[in-house]
Order: C-alpha cells, then structure tokens, then sequence
C-alpha cells in the first residue's frame, strides 16, 4: 500500500509543478518580461507629446521587429512632454536621422515604438535623442473630433432657400409610374 502512496504522491507533486511552471510563465507573458535578454543595449531618449498607453517594458520594433525596450518613462517639466528612454540591443545600429512613433498592436492592443531608420551615415550613441517622433494616437481624441465635426456639420447645414414669390415654382422629379404586379395563375 505504502508504494502505490508513494508513486501517487510523486505524479501529484509533478503535476502541481508543472502547473506552478505554467503560472509562473504566463505571468512573464503579460508582465512582458518573458524576453528578458541579457544582451548589450544602448540608451536613447525620445520626447513625446502624448505617449497614450506606453508602459515600461514596451516593445521598441523596426520593420516588425523587436530591436529594444522602454526602459523609463518620465516628464520633462522644461517642454512639458513624456520623456521616454528606450534601450536598444547594440546589434541593431540606428542612424542618427531614425525617426520613432507610437504605434498599436491590432485596434485595441497594447501600444509600442515604431523606429523608421533614416538615411544618415552617422549611427546613433548611448544617450542620443531622437527628436522626430509622433505622439500616440489617443482614441478618445479621435472619437471626440469626429463628434465634433459632424455636430459642426449638421449646425452648418442649411435648408434650400425659399423660392422668391412671382418666380415659377421648381419642378418636381418626375416620378416614374408604379410597377404593378403581374398575379401569376
């Protein structure tokens, strides 16, 4: 009896292993650390008007690929933008005339740094800052000027103006005669 007690114990320890395993790794998944890369990186700065959803840890991609991380996010209180530092893996060399944006991942997915390489011979260094950016698209916003111009619209919109009286009336479209239907025997 004590055997089978025994196997029994060891197949539900690995089983709650397993299980711990899984939790654990899922956990890395959303907190986004599951790539945790221990590889060189470079800093850089970026200046942002609205950063939107942007959290530490965000991916920083080029042609849909995943070149760094943003490592802080903070407030510069002389232009009163987001300051973001990214780190770049020293495998992948910018120019300096790099510009970065805010993109999202499907309609209403988490929010990254898009870098669109320039054409300048000279690469970016640790500490540069790349001063072409474009702020995060906030759907709020969007929503909002879209109301707003459609209700500009619809308060701009006037009614036909009133024929001046002695003067011939429009003519009404000519409305086509009623198709009637054929009774089938």
């Amino acid at each position: 009896m004590t055997m089978k007690k025994t196997v029994l114990d060891f197949w539900v320890g690995l089983f709650v292993l397993l299980g711990l395993v899984a939790v654990l790794f899922l956990a890395l998944k959303v907190g986004n650390m599951s790539s945790l890369s221990f590889q060189a990186t470079y800093p850089v700065k970026l200046k942002f008007d609205n950063i939107g959803g942007l959290k530490v840890r965000a991916a920083v991609k080029s042609a849909g690929v995943v070149v760094g991380r943003v490592s802080a996010i903070g407030f510069d209180t002389n232009t009163y933008q987001a300051l973001v530092t990214i780190d770049i893996d020293k495998q992948y060399p910018f120019p300096k005339d790099t510009s970065a944006k805010i993109l999202t991942s499907g309609l209403l997915g988490e929010q990254y740094i898009g870098l669109e390489p320039g054409g300048d011979t000279d690469m970016l260094k640790a500490g540069d800052t790349i001063s072409m950016t474009q702020s995060a698209i906030v759907l709020e916003n969007l929503i909002g000027q879209f109301l707003y111009s459609k209700a500009a619209d619809a308060g701009g919109a006037k009614a036909a103006p009133a024929p001046a009286p002695g003067s011939p009336a429009p003519s009404a479209p000519a409305a086509s005669a009623p198709i009637a239907a054929s009774a089938g025997g």
